[in-house]
């Protein structure tokens, strides 16, 4: 399909608002402070409203309708374990963040560890977002081709380009408040998709429920040996039961909260500790909702195909197509002129609102935890800020080059590759974050043996996954449990070595 006029017009002026915003911060971007922080002055509204940017990416926009329409609503239950993370983040992880103007996630490990620790949370967050940039431009670029009709490496190129000109050069600044734009526009886009499903279907909303409903579409967790309306509550190792997505989802968003600089800097960047609180409470109930609708509105293009048949659907649903193609096809053949370019700009959105952040928070890691602590420390602020203009260049192009690889490697449904890369890079940040927060025992020795023990751990699952062991030494569990059982190891290993040798000083461990 080729695009109207108004398409165009919409999708060009959305790309220039963007563009736009960043032009008119990079001439506040005159020190770190503003170029990392935004000088520390955000109310909670705009941090929530980035924090759902920053979440709700191209997996939120393009996987989770492909897994809902290839599946059920299974990779939604872990979400409903936000709620008591945000709990735990906002009376406990947040008050730590607040003290001494910290930029870095980071520098609590320093503070309460050592400078060593510091370092390898550094390096083991810039290695799960260096993945993460690349998987995510590439599904931004799968959008791109089917629009445009350009070939993947130019659709990579042109994605990475646009989104690295305007973050190198706004700052968080320019992340935040194009975060807050785009998680209206991709809220916008997703609406209109299902306005035209909705419209297209003879039993209209009712015609969804029912059809989706027989075919146990809405299913929130497995059935019971398959019998529908039996759910799966055992404990589990083997198998995804509903418990143990709960778990895994609570692991994941704690870590989220705790340890990942993208949301750290968030708490860092607001006004006060009250405003960065309300900014989590905006998030949680703004979030939920949005991830819900997204899965339903998989459910209802399911229903579409069922009755408006379609080839590349039904390659989708038997495997012949990848499920992440889902959304692109349905945009470009369905939507009617005029509404397709709303709709093409949110995807767009739900993929920059991501790979921003990331930038901003790998080059904000890169310079404070690394550069100006340990390679060139006592040089003047001007020096750093010019440092943290090449490193976002850097790792903008870093990302083109992992989305072309990514182009031409074998994956399986992206949100169940998402889910492992997440465990297997995490190497039980948890864990450490939360034996520093609860525990004052220990000190760096004690986390070297947990973190040594949690990588050689997580080496383990690696090689299962890769299937480079025998059976009788592969991993006996999910893969998808490596990131909950790992962070559980880190902790108790380190908890029993700081026996051994007890922290020679202590961290505060309460507000």
């Amino acid at each position: 399909m080729k695009l109207a006029i108004a398409d165009w017009i919409v999708l060009a002026g959305y790309l220039f608002v963007v563009l736009g915003i960043g032009i008119y911060f990079s001439r506040k971007n005159t020190s770190t402070e503003e170029y990392f922080v935004g000088g520390r002055r955000f109310r909670g509204w705009v941090i929530g409203l980035s924090l759902v940017g920053t979440s709700i990416s191209s997996i939120t926009f393009l996987a989770y309708p492909a897994d809902a329409f290839k599946t059920d609503w299974l990779r939604y239950l872990p979400n409903l374990a936000l709620l008591p993370a945000m709990l735990v983040a906002a009376f406990v992880f947040l008050p730590f963040f607040r003290r001494g103007n910290m930029t870095s996630a980071y520098e609590f490990l320093e503070m309460r560890y050592g400078p060593s620790i510091r370092v390898y949370g550094a390096i083991a967050f810039l290695v799960a977002q260096l993945v993460r940039l690349a998987m995510i431009l590439w599904l931004l670029s799968l959008l791109i081709q089917e629009v445009t009709g350009v070939t993947p490496t130019t659709a990579i190129i042109l994605g990475g380009l646009f989104v690295g000109l305007y973050t190198v050069i706004g700052g968080i600044d320019a992340v935040i408040w194009t975060d807050v734009l785009q998680t209206v526009i991709l809220l916008l886009g997703g609406v209109v998709c299902l306005w035209v499903i909705l419209e297209a279907l003879p039993g209209g909303l009712s015609q969804v429920f029912d059809l989706a409903g027989q075919a146990g579409k809405f299913a929130l967790a497995p059935w019971e040996n398959g019998a529908p309306g039996e759910t799966s509550w055992s404990f589990s190792l083997s198998e995804k039961t509903a418990t143990m997505m709960l778990l895994i989802g609570l692991t994941n968003w704690l870590t989220e909260y705790s340890s990942n600089q993208n949301t750290v800097q968030r708490y860092c960047a607001s006004q006060s500790t009250k405003e960065a609180r309300r900014g989590l409470w905006v998030y949680l109930f703004t979030a939920l909702p949005i991830w819900a609708f997204y899965m339903f509105l998989g459910t209802a293009l399911w229903v579409f195909f069922q009755v408006y048949p379609d080839v590349q659907a039904s390659a989708i649903l038997q495997g012949e197509a990848r499920a992440e193609t889902l959304m692109p096809h349905f945009i470009t053949a369905y939507l009617p002129a005029g509404v397709a370019g709303l709709v093409i700009a949110a995807a767009l959105a739900a993929a920059m609102s991501s790979l921003d952040s990331s930038i901003n928070s790998v080059t904000t890691v890169s310079v404070v935890d690394l550069y100006r602590r340990h390679l060139r420390p006592g040089q003047d602020d001007r020096h750093y800020l010019r440092v943290a203009w090449g490193i976002a260049v850097a790792v903008t192009v870093f990302m083109i080059g992992g989305a072309l690889w990514l182009n031409g490697a074998e994956t399986k449904t992206l949100q169940d590759t998402s889910t492992i890369l997440v465990s297997l890079l995490g190497g039980g940040m948890l864990g450490l974050y939360l034996l520093g927060f609860f525990s004052q025992r220990g000190d760096a020795r004690a986390a070297w043996c947990g973190i040594g023990c949690t990588l050689v751990f997580t080496g383990w699952t690696v090689l299962t996954n890769k299937g480079l062991l025998p059976d009788a030494l592969s991993a006996p569990f999910d893969l998808y449990y490596t990131g909950l059982i790992g962070n559980l190891l880190m902790f108790a290993v380190g908890y029993l070595a700081a026996s051994l040798w007890p922290a020679s000083s202590s961290a505060p461990v309460t507000d």
